[in-house]
């Protein structure tokens, strides 16, 4: 459990209560629980950071707090758009404790909303170049489809072609065969009646011997 302290509010204390509550309101998270994790850091409870928030340190940070809604804003319709969420590193408020470099000189209010506004600025533009690429990447995939679909109905076409051309030469040679059966018949035919007409023609009559001699 926190140490309960009984000493002022020094301007790192309030700069520690507004960089983590900052960040809660930015990640959607609850403004009670960053008063809990600030109660832990410098050793004071929840109550006392949420009084020392509302009463004094909240005033002085309007921008910051319009700026960590805008940035939640952005989260939750690039969560809902699919996209990737925005990592740590990308957070405009940390403390000197997270930058490695100890506790900070105390910062006015105005130096802290430019250079949130700064990084906030940098975050979109890096948001808008990645859109960009994605973009970009997106408009090579599209071309190289549209190609790939043109040279489908290339082949498509010159198939078809192909295909009408058999079809034609099917049919030329079907009528073909067909007449040639045709004739192939009739001169069968003719034949026959041919045939049938040179034995009518013959005539025979028998000689003195009693044999038959055909006559001419």
């Amino acid at each position: 459990m926190a140490a309960i302290r009984q000493d002022a509010w020094s301007a790192d204390d309030d700069l520690i209560l507004a960089e983590i509550t900052l960040r809660h309101i930015r990640d959607g998270s609850t403004q009670l629980a960053a008063f809990e994790e600030v109660g832990q850091r410098i050793a004071r409870t929840a109550a006392a950071c949420g009084f020392r928030w509302n009463s004094c340190v909240r005033k002085r940070y309007d921008d910051a707090i319009s700026i960590s809604k805008q940035q939640r804003q952005k989260r939750n319709y690039l969560k809902k758009q699919g996209a990737i969420a925005l990592t740590s590193d990308e957070r405009p408020f940390a403390t000197g404790e997270e930058e490695g470099v100890g506790k900070s000189e105390p910062i006015s209010s105005d130096a802290l909303s430019l250079e949130a506004v700064i990084r906030y600025l940098k975050q979109w533009k890096g948001s808008v170049q990645d859109l960009g690429k994605q973009v970009k990447q997106l408009e090579k995939e599209l071309k190289e489809k549209d190609e790939q679909l043109q040279a489908l109905r290339e082949i498509n076409d010159r198939l078809s072609k192909q295909a009408n051309a058999a079809q034609t030469d099917y049919q030329v040679v079907n009528d073909d065969y067909k007449a040639l059966i045709r004739i192939m018949d009739r001169a069968r035919r003719l034949a026959i009646l041919s045939e049938e007409s040179e034995e009518e023609k013959a005539r025979f009559k028998m000689d003195a011997n009693g044999n038959l001699e055909r006559i001419e």
